[in-house]
């Protein structure tokens, strides 16, 4: 082989070599550390908790007036994230039935967690819940729930709460599981 096909062949090693070696150091996020010269790896963020969500989910509430109850019910909400703390607020609405009569009820929250891991949240929420059947019933709700990502837009949630009786005097508890779609 003539020197200038060596000298050819060596180059475009070298040059492929250094091309593949930039695009693995590009991909890594580096953030400083203090004033020291060594670079702490960031990793991606994961999940994008942050925007508005809806959902579908079941759930089961007992009462001593109501018994147990089963029902599904629908859900809309909106999150902020702010580094790895959360704040958010949420409407539902539910049917239930079984029990002692059938109902429907509907819930306010207000919601305040933390981001544990790239796609898992655990929250405590509190807010309004008001029993539309008859006799209407006004609760206090306050609970708490963690919710997993399980793809890019959608998560999955168990949430506990509690009604403590406004008006009425039937306090509740009410367990749900549900699916959401973040946009």
């Amino acid at each position: 082989m003539s020197m200038f096909k060596k000298t050819a062949v060596a180059a475009l090693i070298t040059t492929a070599g250094l091309g593949i070696g930039s695009a693995q150091a590009a991909d890594l996020i580096t953030m400083p550390a203090s004033s020291s010269p060594v670079e702490i790896p960031v990793a991606d963020s994961g999940f994008d908790w942050n925007g508005f969500y809806t959902g579908v989910y079941g759930v089961v509430q007992s009462s001593p007036n109501g018994g147990v109850q089963y029902g599904a019910g629908i859900n809309a909400g909106v999150n902020a994230q702010f580094d790895f703390f959360l704040v958010g607020a949420e409407v539902a609405l539910h049917g239930l039935t079984g029990g002692n009569f059938d109902t429907t009820y509907g819930q306010v929250l207000g919601k305040a967690g933390v981001v544990l891991s790239d796609n898992l949240m655990l929250y405590a929420a509190a807010g309004y819940g008001i029993d539309l059947g008859a006799p209407v019933e006004e609760d206090f709700l306050a609970g708490g729930g963690v919710e997993f990502a399980v793809a890019e837009n959608v998560s999955v949630r168990a949430q506990y709460l509690h009604g403590f009786p406004i008006t009425g005097g039937n306090p509740k508890d009410q367990v749900t599981l549900g699916a959401h779609f973040q946009f």
